[in-house]
């Protein structure tokens, strides 16, 4: 039984048979990529602020202490981004910050908004402004919340982790299984091309790998929403005390996801956090959003490679690295983007151009 399934109505099985077959996934049962994709963004994170304190992260501050970018820094930032070619606008924050956070409440509060869900809605509404197409990840959304600021993105995403209780997210607010699977199933209710993944070597073990990903399949299936699988390493640093996975696990469980997963999505790897090349063969066809002009945020020791070191990457493997944009181009072709959305990649001007040219591939 997944952890807080009952709470979510998360009606999710697993057919032993297709836990075996993942089980038994050798590098040797995937293919490489015939290309590479990427997207350029300009990451923005909104609040470092976040209701859980997981062990392995680094991204929340304590309260007193979590700032909250204005919508003018907001904006400066998305600027700089779309003057560097960028056609994405990544935002981020902890879960329910306002919800934990004296402070953070009450500036939201100075600024008009109820919660931090609706001061998304602004910042996005900004981004598209500033000819850059937003790709929120807020972490678990209700319903409500999704559906606030659905048709102002390109695409959101969170990230599933695991389907297991594991230690690293101990503590009086734990991030629960049912729930995150639960946000995933809001956007397949809503249509919102959707990033999830898993954070491999937080404690979980090969049969908890092998049913997250069987979890996100069968919410795939049911609503053909889900865009990319992210496989990513735990990493060290200050707070940290889990080791970096094997360069042979990593293979492993990148295999695994390429098997379970259907051809239309991707499997994604961060290339500022793992082992890319010894990758490749495995099954990984994208590189995620890569940013010219900031940092990652979330794992601040660790650079974003140079667009540069993506072709070099991309070279060494024998196949071409195209751009991408933060929603997939069947979405787009399916007419699965809204209103707002079709609007700005139809636009004329600059922006529009970025984007027309991020989709266009032979």
């Amino acid at each position: 039984m997944i952890p807080g399934a009952d709470e979510y109505d998360i009606d999710i099985s697993f057919d032993e048979t297709d836990v075996d077959r993942l089980l038994a996934v050798t590098p040797a049962d995937a293919s490489p990529a015939d290309a590479l994709t990427y997207a350029r963004n300009v990451f923005v994170p909104l609040t470092t602020a976040c209701r859980y304190t997981c062990t392995y992260c680094t991204y929340f501050d304590a309260p007193g202490e979590a700032s909250l970018l204005s919508p003018e820094e907001v904006r400066e930032m998305l600027r700089t981004g779309a003057d560097s070619g960028c056609t994405e606008a990544l935002f981020t924050f902890g879960d329910d910050p306002d919800e934990r956070y004296t402070r953070v409440h009450e500036q939201l509060a100075d600024w008009g908004h109820d919660s931090i869900h609706s001061y998304l809605r602004e910042v996005c509404e900004i981004a598209l402004e500033e000819g850059l197409l937003p790709h929120s990840n807020p972490g678990d959304q209700t319903r409500d919340q999704m559906e606030l600021v659905a048709d102002v993105n390109a695409s959101m995403g969170v990230m599933l982790e695991t389907t297991a209780d594991v230690d690293a997210h101990a503590g009086p607010r734990r991030k629960s299984p049912g729930q995150r699977l639960a946000t995933i199933r809001n956007a397949g209710e809503l249509d919102v091309p959707f990033t999830t993944g898993l954070l491999v070597g937080i404690g979980e073990d090969w049969r908890d790998r092998a049913e997250s990903l069987l979890a996100i399949r069968e919410l795939h299936d049911r609503y053909d929403h889900v865009q990319e699988v992210i496989v990513q390493n735990v990493v060290p640093n200050e707070r940290s005390r889990f080791e970096r996975p094997s360069v042979e696990t990593m293979r492993r469980v990148v295999a695994m996801a390429r098997v379970a997963l259907p051809d239309e999505v991707s499997v994604q790897v961060p290339p500022n956090l793992s082992p890319t090349r010894d990758l490749l063969d495995c099954g990984v066809d994208d590189l995620g959003g890569v940013s010219p002009v900031t940092d990652d945020y979330i794992n601040p020791d660790y650079a974003w490679p140079a667009v540069r070191e993506l072709e070099d990457i991309a070279e060494s493997a024998g196949v071409p690295l195209r751009e991408r944009l933060p929603v997939y181009e069947r979405f787009v072709n399916e007419g699965r983007v809204s209103d707002r959305i079709r609007a700005a990649l139809d636009a004329d001007g600059e922006a529009g151009e970025r984007y027309r040219s991020a989709m266009d591939h032979p």
